[in-house]
């Protein structure tokens, strides 16, 4: 879990390599908690929701929070294409998620397929 998530913050601007499927899955999960727990303690500390700004501290928490949100979606991007050619896909194919409802549960199930050994290595 631990070295996965390594991978995932070493390899943040990698799009030429794989990504296993614990790769892929183990910083999904730990990123999906660690915002919520975050931005929880952030509202709690603040006593509102984050996206009232109130004064130049809230203005500074709603910033970071973007800045954050845009390098962990960086990072998120690339471990799917990653991933994608781990599955021995083009990291083109991510665009399916785009589709509504029937990509976004296609995508899915692209990211459970097992590895292949792949042209990508």
């Amino acid at each position: 879990m631990i070295s996965s998530y390594k991978k995932f913050w070493n390899n943040i601007f990698n799009f030429s390599s794989t990504s296993s499927r614990s790769d892929y899955w183990w910083p999904v999960i730990i990123n999906y908690i660690l915002s919520g727990l975050i931005i929880s303690i952030i509202q709690k500390m603040m006593g509102h929701p984050i996206e009232d700004i109130y004064n130049l501290t809230d203005l500074t928490a709603n910033w970071a929070l973007y800045i954050i949100n845009i390098i962990v979606w960086i990072g998120t991007f690339t471990v799917k294409v990653r991933r994608l050619h781990d599955t021995d896909r083009s990291g083109w194919w991510l665009l399916i998620d785009l589709i509504p409802v029937i990509g976004t549960i296609w995508f899915f199930i692209l990211m459970i397929l097992p590895s292949k050994r792949s042209r990508w290595n």
